[in-house]
């Protein structure tokens, strides 16, 4: 079993739960979707596409660390990194919504300091990452969000 065939081919679904995640959250003021029980807190994610230049919005997992939020670029363990990261990295100054609140902030790559001190925070939020980690050759990003 190709677990990366799998996950190529469920995109579509994938991308339309996603949207659906994103409306009842924002419908709800974050009332519905950032918290599910034994599940990891969930954010939306606003940025803007580094050749497009259309606003998207991406529901992901994140981990707090003091007044930052740090965000796992693992795209399940595939080869290539998600767009949205590559987004930041074109477009770093963003928002995200946490919940009811909305936050302004600027996206930047830890540092391999960094991100040895915050995987193991990650990987406690969700499980999950080890196994991605283990799943590809790329050493998954971290992503620090920065209040500004």
């Amino acid at each position: 079993m190709d677990p990366m065939g799998i996950a190529d081919r469920s995109w579509p679904i994938l991308r339309r739960l996603m949207g659906v995640h994103t409306l009842v959250y924002r419908a709800t003021g974050g009332l519905v979707g950032h918290r599910f029980p034994g599940a990891p807190p969930m954010l939306l994610l606003d940025h803007v596409g580094a050749k497009s230049g259309a606003v998207r919005t991406t529901p992901l997992v994140y981990v707090e660390d003091g007044k930052n939020l740090v965000l796992v670029a693992s795209k399940g363990g595939h080869p290539r990194n998600p767009a949205w990261f590559h987004n930041l990295r074109a477009h770093p100054e963003t928002t995200v919504q946490v919940g009811s609140e909305r936050r302004a902030v600027r996206a930047r790559v830890a540092t391999a300091r960094q991100r040895q001190r915050l995987w193991p925070k990650a990987v406690a939020v969700y499980s999950g990452y080890a196994g991605y980690q283990e799943r590809t050759d790329r050493k998954i990003p971290l992503v620090i969000l920065e209040p500004r």
